[in-house]
């Protein structure tokens, strides 16, 4: 059964982000659309027509990246088990950082900052900062409703993503192997989160 055209431009751009996942890992910011287009099966007026500049495309791969790692917090179920919902969104939030691949990117991002401070930018709000921005959105979200009692939602998200995040950030940047099972990870979201829940108790 053929595709329909928005499934194709689905499809271009998920390959343009993957690829660009791949290229700017291996070769850095300073990569060439070229390559990445190459490694995409697409041309390279493809690629800047969907992404018109390198900033842009940096830009949508932290958009892509925080979608899926706040995934958990518009769960159906996420306004009603707020703990459950919470140790979900940790373990997404470890598993972007430990085992996903493309965390390669930002080391390279963060080595090429000073030369590159557009797309650092780009990559600050489209990435950390949209993440907390929702994380605090879900936080207000559940104190108005009553099952938690947060008064700086913006804080709060902080100090749960630092809880949760710890040193495991600082290995994943300097290419340390992962130091923890699938079941201690496990263990680490689903602590965060009781633990959260009970600082912040109405």
């Amino acid at each position: 059964m053929p595709r329909i055209p928005g499934q194709i431009d689905i499809a271009k751009t998920e390959a343009i982000l993957d690829a660009a996942v791949e290229v700017i890992g291996a070769r850095g910011l300073g990569a060439p659309m070229e390559a990445i287009a190459r490694r995409a099966g697409v041309s390279k007026q493809t690629v800047y027509n969907h992404y018109g500049s390198k900033a842009e495309l940096v830009r949508a791969l932290m958009a892509r990246r925080v979608d899926r790692i706040t995934a958990p917090l518009r769960d159906p179920g996420a306004v009603d088990n707020p703990r459950l919902a919470l140790q979900a969104y940790a373990r997404s939030m470890l598993e972007a950082v430990l085992v996903n691949k493309g965390y390669s990117v930002m080391r390279v991002i963060i080595q090429g900052a000073g030369e590159m401070p557009d797309i650092a930018h780009e990559v600050f709000e489209a990435g950390p900062r949209q993440a907390r921005r929702q994380l605090a959105a879900y936080l207000e979200t559940e104190t108005r409703v009553g099952r938690l009692h947060v008064e700086n939602f913006d804080q709060a998200a902080e100090f749960f993503s630092g809880m949760v995040l710890g040193q495991s950030q600082l290995r994943a940047l300097l290419s340390l192997p992962l130091d923890k099972s699938e079941a201690e990870l496990d263990s680490l979201a689903g602590e965060a989160a009781k633990r959260f829940m009970r600082a912040y108790a109405p």
